[in-house]
């Protein structure tokens, strides 16, 4: 049967309620090629792609993260091994330069490199010098979405400024601040009244499952089954929030308690299924996900390493052989979580393919080599087919980080940025 998207969301968003069910794409809703959406009057609407911009703090060890190899035949490195099965859905990108980090502002390396890479703008002293490069693509973008951005965090850690707690920015010194609470973005997604919702002791799905039980009779085989598993999705979002502990998110660790042992790949697992909700839904185009704050000085008592901080480790007996595994161990543990959400996302059918196939997604980090906080030979990964993107394969490009923004913004969204972008000087050709 053909459905409208629009008439479907609309039939299902119970927004009297107050609950949305973030439906994913049915084959429905597509045409019979599944490379477009149906609309009313047989008119086809593109397939909108998404972008994600994931960071983590305090940058790599070089000789465990970045391959040896370049092109197609390269070797996954320790830290990349959790992207094996995802290969052929990444762009390991090396060599690239952020030269506003160097230029003369207030504030650590830290301060400075992070401005400059979410905004090729130097460190105003309070924040960001201009906006974010997600905000920028959402800004181009426009669009119809719920929200015109959704900013996602993980680990809680008290210490630090604006810039090191946040990684989008509206413009300069104007911070937007991720949701670091599960439970805030499950609700800000699905929608929230009762207070038996609020305490998880019945599921959202309760106000919805007569419309549902009305709808799915007229839904195909292949669909019904997609819905389910939506819908069991869901739930189990609700449960694995409901087991967290009831304080949760209301007595943030200061950074010298020896006895946080939070369970944060846990959190990024929730969060990670909330953002793949949500971008598969439609609710918006364009997140930013930030596994860790920039300066990161988290536990992690997860890997059996407590007795110094994530920071710490950087720069104590760093280039030792033991200082490297260590770096190794934690690095390769935000990989794990990055892969975690791209598997997530191509687990998502979507037309023709899958979420991921229609998305953008870059993973960046501050600085490269974390010890002596270098801002030049920056390694990234691009995930995604969005625009026929390049995958699986490494390449080395002497290129800035402006650069990198402005292809992925012109080549694969196909959106003109009038005003270029902080120290882009050329588009760089091996994008797409």
């Amino acid at each position: 049967m053909p459905l409208t998207r629009r008439r479907f969301l609309r039939n299902m968003s119970m927004t009297g309620a107050g609950i949305r069910v973030g439906l994913p794409p049915l084959a429905a809703m597509f045409n019979m090629n599944g490379t477009a959406y149906a609309a009313a009057a047989k008119v086809t609407q593109p397939i909108p792609p998404r972008f994600l911009f994931w960071f983590n703090g305090n940058g790599i060890p070089e000789r465990y993260w970045i391959p040896r190899e370049f092109g197609t035949d390269y070797e996954l490195t320790p830290c990349l091994a959790p992207l094996k099965s995802l290969r052929s859905d990444i762009h390991v990108i090396s060599g690239i330069d952020n030269p506003n980090a160097r230029v003369t502002a207030p504030g650590n390396t830290h301060h400075k490199s992070m401005s400059a890479l979410v905004s090729g703008t130097p460190y105003t002293g309070r924040g960001a010098g201009g906006a974010s490069i997600d905000q920028v693509i959402a800004g181009a973008m426009g669009g119809e979405s719920r929200f015109r951005s959704l900013q996602v965090g993980v680990c809680q850690e008290s210490h630090g400024e604006n810039i090191h707690r946040n990684l989008s920015w509206a413009g300069y010194d104007r911070a937007l601040p991720p949701e670091m609470i599960p439970q805030n973005l499950f609700d800000r997604l699905f929608g929230v009244r009762d207070q038996s919702w609020v305490g998880r002791k019945k599921s959202v799905l309760d106000a919805v499952r007569e419309d549902l039980a009305d709808l799915q009779p007229s839904l195909g085989q292949p669909d019904r089954h997609r819905l389910d598993e939506h819908l069991t999705s869901v739930r189990e979002l609700e449960r694995a929030i409901a087991g967290l502990p009831s304080d949760y998110g209301k007595n943030v660790k200061e950074p010298e308690d020896v006895a946080d042992l939070t369970d944060y790949p846990r959190i990024a697992k929730i969060q990670s299924d909330l953002v793949v909700h949500a971008l598969a839904s439609g609710q918006t185009r364009v997140a930013s996900y930030m596994l860790t704050k920039c300066q990161s000085l988290v536990r992690l008592p997860w890997l059996g390493y407590t007795r110094l901080r994530h920071h710490d480790y950087t720069h104590t007996n760093a280039e030792s052989p033991e200082g490297q595994r260590t770096m190794r161990d934690i690095c390769r543990w935000h990989v794990e979580e990055f892969a975690y959400l791209l598997g997530k996302m191509k687990a998502v059918p979507e037309g023709d393919g899958t979420l991921l196939d229609h998305s953008c997604v870059v993973f960046a980090h501050e600085h490269a080599e974390a010890n002596p906080h270098k801002d030049n030979g920056l390694a990234l990964i691009l995930a995604g087919h969005a625009g026929g993107m390049k995958t699986g394969m490494h390449s080395k490009m002497r290129n800035t980080i402006g650069d990198l923004y402005l292809t992925v913004a012109e080549e694969v969204f196909k959106l003109p940025l009038e005003k270029g972008f902080p120290t882009a000087e050329k588009k760089i050709s091996g994008i797409v």
